[in-house]
């Protein structure tokens, strides 16, 4: 049996450490559990073939950091289209000879994010939709066709899919739950850092969409973190740091700095996958802010940067998307919904941090473990 772990955004984004981290962690957790895994990279061509080539290579030295390389085959695909055929790429690591056995025998295909597409796609004896997304796909799937046709299992991180507050979008395609995975053999347990500093990666602009009761809203960081935007203020000798993907000049940088965050630049902090652990492992904790439309629409969201900070024993505080109902009592995270309770969860965190470390330890390797996430979804 062959578990193919299809993904299409970790080559096409050299720059992001903890983007590549997501997939890592699933090809571990395969390893781990001493599986034939093939991690199927799909790399959409672009309109400058050097850059191609550099991506290509870039992805290629990642795997090898990590004991990867013989495990993976990369489809760069040209032209770049939605429709997806395997006599149209070139194939790089694996040849297209030996992909197409392995196809011939039993197989399984883990298509995260709805990377990998028809025809190909048809070609997987057994096709599960891992879906870490749940408010833009199951908003998206209630208006065109995002694999719901051609697949035989659908897997969400929405934990909160099911329960009667959950307001997204419905469905009639029998979803079934899952953590984001950590591989807790990689993300091992750190000291605590000499400095108090609360951290988190990611995009502070955001141009998906979503319609909820007739309009868009905002789903940036930008939007989700004004709030508690005066957090720093309200907690001197506590270092607040965003590393957001913003442009030197962008003029944000400059209000959050007036506010007391500090602002560096992740393709700075966490280009690489090793850069991104460390940067993660350096913060005492996470603090973040969550896109409305998961908070409003209850999907039980968590991110696998959360999962990551929790693996190294760093407390997470976070908003509640209704995720809160799926954890331990005493799981590392602590929920906020305004500047009051961000304030008094980072207090709480900065007294008993080593208590609360074991506990985000503890949640990490009950809930979030790649291979307990796994057998589940492979029903092993």
């Amino acid at each position: 049996m062959t578990i193919f772990l299809g993904c299409g955004f970790a080559a096409k984004y050299p720059e992001g450490g903890g983007n590549f981290s997501v997939p890592l962690q699933w090809m571990l957790g395969l390893r781990r559990l001493g599986l034939d895994a093939v991690w199927l990279e799909l790399l959409p061509a672009t309109a400058d073939a050097r850059e191609d080539e550099a991506r290509i290579r870039h992805f290629q030295r990642r795997l090898r950091e990590h004991g990867l390389q013989k495990c993976y085959c990369l489809l760069h695909q040209a032209p770049a289209d939605d429709v997806h055929e395997l006599a149209r790429m070139r194939c790089f690591g694996m040849s297209r000879r030996e992909l197409r056995e392995r196809l011939a025998g039993p197989n399984t295909l883990l298509n995260l994010s709805y990377s990998l597409h028809p025809p190909f796609l048809l070609e997987f004896e057994r096709r599960i939709f891992c879906d870490l997304d749940p408010s833009e796909i199951f908003f998206w799937m209630t208006k065109i066709e995002m694999g719901q046709s051609h697949h035989h299992e659908f897997w969400t991180i929405g934990l909160n899919v099911h329960a009667k507050n959950c307001r997204l979008p419905p469905s009639p395609l029998g979803w079934r739950t899952f953590y984001p995975l950590a591989d807790t053999e990689l993300l091992q347990p750190q000291r605590r850092p000499r400095t108090a500093k609360f951290s988190t990666i990611g995009q502070w602009y955001w141009g998906g969409g979503v319609e909820v009761d007739g309009e868009f809203p905002d789903l940036s960081k930008k939007f989700a973190f004004e709030p508690y935007l005066n957090l720093p203020r309200r907690v001197p000798g506590v270092c607040f740091e965003l590393a957001m993907n913003l442009n030197a000049d962008d003029p944000e940088i400059a209000r959050l700095r007036e506010r007391g965050w500090h602002v560096v630049s992740p393709h700075r902090v966490a280009r690489t996958p090793r850069a991104y652990r460390r940067y993660v492992a350096s913060a005492l904790g996470e603090f973040t802010a969550i896109k409305g439309v998961d908070v409003a629409w209850r999907s039980g969201w968590l991110s696998d940067r959360s999962a990551a900070f929790l693996a190294f024993g760093r407390p997470v505080i976070t908003e509640d998307t209704g995720a809160r109902n799926y954890l331990p009592r005493e799981s590392g995270f602590r929920f906020v919904s305004r500047l009051a309770e961000a304030e008094t969860a980072v207090n709480e965190v900065l007294v008993d941090w080593p208590r609360l470390s074991k506990q985000a330890r503890d949640c990490a390797m009950e809930i979030f473990d790649s291979v307990k996430n796994l057998r589940r979804i492979l029903d092993l």
